[in-house]
């Protein structure tokens, strides 16, 4: 019985390693790509702007879902962007991150005009690959939380997608205390991803942005 115990407690420990040598590599591989002041960020012709809830269980607006709108605003009226592609979930007819995004966009001032929506964004490396075998765009701005931006750009130089994050205000440590785990698992799965060739859910026609 002690024998197998020493063996979970060891494989445990080994995983927990893992974990944490994959989120490192993640870190270190595109920290040169991250970009927080916006007048030091390179101008894109597209920002790839990350789709997430708009509310929270309470009722509360997410401050993710804020913080990233705030973003996109200020890249597009600094010139630093010219198209925003929202890329979010639209899986039932309920609940449709980019139509509600594009309205916060448009209420802020950007004109429909520049806006592209990607209705079939449902996990981060769907976005991504989306991103350039849909839209073929092979050079963009990612734009969201700096963890999120991390594995999304990690993900796009894996597809032979030039890439770098703008990153939107972050939430504190107690409101973001749950994804901040998640994410740690999101990396580990991202590399069984990309390991075994995952595919986005949908693919589809092209569309062209511009």
């Amino acid at each position: 019985m002690i024998k197998w115990l020493k063996r979970i407690f060891y494989s445990g420990v080994a995983l927990l390693l893992l974990v944490l040598l994959l989120n490192y590599k993640v870190k270190h591989d595109v920290k040169e790509s991250m970009y927080d002041n916006i007048t030091e960020t390179p101008s894109k012709k597209v920002g790839l702007l990350l789709g997430t809830a708009k509310y929270v269980k309470d009722g509360w607006i997410n401050l993710y879902y804020k913080h990233r709108i705030t973003a996109a605003v200020e890249l597009y009226k600094a010139g630093k962007i010219e198209y925003i592609l929202i890329s979010g979930d639209n899986g039932r007819e309920s609940y449709d991150e980019p139509t509600l995004m594009k309205e916060d966009l448009m209420a802020a001032g950007i004109p429909e005009s520049a806006i592209y929506l990607d209705y079939a964004g449902f996990r981060t490396l769907d976005s991504v690959v989306r991103c350039k075998r849909i839209f073929g765009e092979l050079d963009i701005l990612v734009i969201s939380q700096q963890f999120h931006n991390e594995r999304a750009v990690y993900i796009a130089r894996a597809k032979g997608i030039q890439a770098i994050g703008y990153n939107a205000q972050d939430v504190n440590a107690k409101y973001g205390f749950k994804t901040r785990i998640r994410e740690y698992l999101a990396r580990t799965k991202m590399f069984l991803d990309l390991w075994f060739g995952k595919e986005p859910k949908f693919l589809g026609e092209k569309i062209q942005i511009g």
